[in-house]
């Protein structure tokens, strides 16, 4: 993960502000969303809880739905998740509306989600490399979906533009 003093004393305004702490953290397939939204919950000062987009994606058409339930997920008490073994709904997941919450996911951050959040984050990184790292970690289910899942992820940005709406733009290490 790139060095992110930022995101350290952004966090720590956050918890410091008694308001609950809410970071949207957005980018394509393979960007780093995960690995970011671990890193920071691995180091956050008290409880936090982490809950991934591909949590609530209904199946490999889902985006836009997700993206579209994110305010409800950052204002709500829990939500149902998505058994992709079964392609059916899953369990139910409670949140506790007290303790900080992360988001990510590719349609965490959009005009709808954003005013919710302390901070957002969008991870900036190239499609090939972007390609490569996610085939690498979930291999030939997701290659049968890339191209209708960046088609959603394209889709995705062009009408919610999230780099436009983040408080800091991550790109690869060393950039």
């Amino acid at each position: 993960m790139p060095d992110r003093p930022f995101l350290d004393d952004a966090v720590a305004g956050l918890v410091a502000s008694g308001r609950r702490p809410v970071v949207l953290i957005d980018g394509g397939a393979g960007s780093g969303k995960t690995t970011l939204a671990q890193d920071l919950a691995a180091t956050w000062p008290g409880p936090v809880q982490v809950v991934g987009l591909d949590e609530l994606y209904p199946g490999w058409h889902g985006l836009a739905s997700a993206a579209a339930a994110v305010p409800g997920l950052i204002t709500g008490t829990g939500f149902t998740t998505w058994d992709w073994a079964g392609d059916r709904p899953g369990p139910w997941r409670a949140l506790d509306p007290r303790v900080a919450l992360v988001v990510e996911g590719c349609g965490a951050l959009t005009p709808s989600s954003r005013p919710l959040a302390g901070l957002a984050v969008w991870l900036e990184l190239d499609e090939q490399t972007r390609k490569q790292r996610a085939l690498a970690r979930d291999g030939a289910v997701f290659a049968a979906h890339w191209d209708e899942w960046a088609a959603q992820e394209a889709d995705h940005w062009r009408a919610d533009r999230p780099w436009e709406l983040a408080d800091v733009v991550l790109g690869p290490p060393g950039t």
